[in-house]
């Protein structure tokens, strides 16, 4: 163990090193995904190790990873808050700030219904169904958790999942105690940019240093976002080398074909985005280049919320979007219309569970619903790892079916997650873009 801890401590310092050397962090980021896997397949292969021994030095390297995610889930909350206000007061009107803020919705929901449309036709399309999956202990004990989680939301009719993105307790939801906190905090936010907007018509001085403190607020809260996703090089080689030292082959290649549909789905995705761009004017090309460091950081880091700042930033100084519309994008974009996570995943399950029942997946009386559904389930799912599991337990019994097979996919979860994280990304600058392309909101 303790020489696995030495060879884990000499990669933590070659990623300093690179650091040091200038290295940009998605570069440093992506360098710590591969060299993470590649070092949990030794440890897996069991050369010079026993199996206690592996645990052992998991259990140490994972505080690593643990730690980073724990600090992501932190900042998740108030980084939204402050956004979202921020976004707000940079609106001289309510009127255009609703103009923004519905293309930004309508977008982000009719990106995620496609998504939806693409892998429910993918699933179909190649026969994948949920027979045949066999459960093995990990997934037995998924299985335990993912119950006691969808009592949560289980309960939830439609008008009552609508009724739960109302904030009653903004302290409450700023804790997360609610499965759609995040969307309540987001209203919340909204609410309270709108009242300075209207105390900036009534008062100007009093609205003025309203503006200025959500500004302060803004600096500080993404110095402190700014410093945890410095961690990210670090936390990812200890969450690659947890993946890589205890995912199982077998379990790979029994659902190979998933994860081939899954990025194929994920590739036609990122072709609509392209052609909605095109649509409007707007080089494919020069977006993805572009927009390359956020979707390489998305990808590596698994979380739409780290990634916010970078998203910001990329929005506003190289695409030339309004600050107000890249931050409600970027934010809305990481708890509404994820087309990966939210979209092809869900609606991916369903098409997998319901031939297994009887139901034809490609039924209109099916289909449609489950698209709709797929949508309105959407809001609120947290930008951070795990987002795709929430609105599978929406979605799912919604839709009555059950729940088993999200615990079976759990060996494969972090391969496609990487890339279903990069198209949330992607998904909500799009509707950044094409918002701004379409009112020409001037700085």
């Amino acid at each position: 163990m303790v020489l696995n801890l030495i060879v884990f401590i000499a990669l933590l310092v070659i990623l300093v090193v690179l650091s040091r050397r200038g290295w940009s962090l998605a570069n440093r980021a992506m360098t710590a995904l591969v060299i993470g896997a590649a070092y949990g397949l030794v440890l897996q292969s069991g050369i010079g190790n026993t199996v206690d021994s592996v645990n052992a030095t998991l259990s140490w390297t994972n505080l690593l990873g643990s730690s980073y995610i724990s600090l992501l889930k932190m900042i998740i909350m108030p980084l939204v808050l402050v956004m979202m206000v921020a976004a707000v007061v940079k609106i001289e009107d309510t009127a255009t700030l609703g103009k923004i803020g519905g293309l930004v919705i309508g977008l982000l929901l009719t990106t995620t219904m496609l998504a939806a449309v693409i892998g429910a036709l993918l699933s179909a399309g190649f026969n994948l169904t949920a027979d045949g999956l066999v459960q093995g202990e990990r997934e037995l004990a998924r299985a335990s958790v993912l119950v006691t989680r969808q009592t949560v939301v289980a309960d939830l009719a439609l008008p009552q999942i609508l009724v739960s993105f109302l904030p009653t307790n903004i302290f409450s939801d700023l804790a997360g105690s609610r499965p759609t906190s995040i969307i309540a905090v987001v209203i919340f936010g909204i609410l309270l940019g709108i009242a300075g907007l209207l105390v900036k018509q009534e008062k100007p001085e009093m609205g003025l240093q309203f503006q200025r403190g959500m500004d302060l607020a803004q600096v500080i809260v993404l110095k402190l976002v700014n410093m945890i996703i410095g961690l990210t090089p670090y936390g990812v080689l200890a969450l690659m080398t947890k993946m890589g030292a205890q995912s199982s082959a077998s379990d790979i290649l029994s659902l190979f074909q998933f994860v081939l549909v899954s990025y194929l789905a994920i590739m036609l995705m990122f072709s609509v985005h392209a052609a909605i761009l095109m649509f409007f004017r707007v080089n494919p090309l020069l977006y993805f280049k572009r927009a390359w460091p956020a979707l390489i950081f998305a990808f590596s880091s698994r979380s739409s919320a780290a990634t916010i700042p970078i998203n910001v930033s990329i929005q506003v100084n190289d695409l030339d979007n309004h600050p107000a519309v890249a931050n409600m994008s970027a934010s809305l974009g990481a708890t509404i219309g994820q087309n990966g996570c939210a979209g092809i995943y869900p609606a991916m399950l369903a098409a997998m569970i319901a031939p297994t029942l009887g139901i034809d997946p490609l039924s209109v009386e099916f289909f449609f619903p489950l698209v709709m559904m797929v949508a309105i389930s959407s809001f609120g799912i947290a930008g951070v790892g795990g987002g795709a599991t929430f609105a599978a337990l929406v979605v799912l019994p919604a839709m009555g079916l059950p729940i088993a097979l999200v615990a079976l996919l759990i060996s494969i979860e972090p391969l496609i997650d990487m890339a279903r994280t990069a198209l949330n990304v992607s998904g909500a600058m799009v509707a950044g873009t094409v918002t701004q392309r379409l009112l020409r909101i001037e700085s």
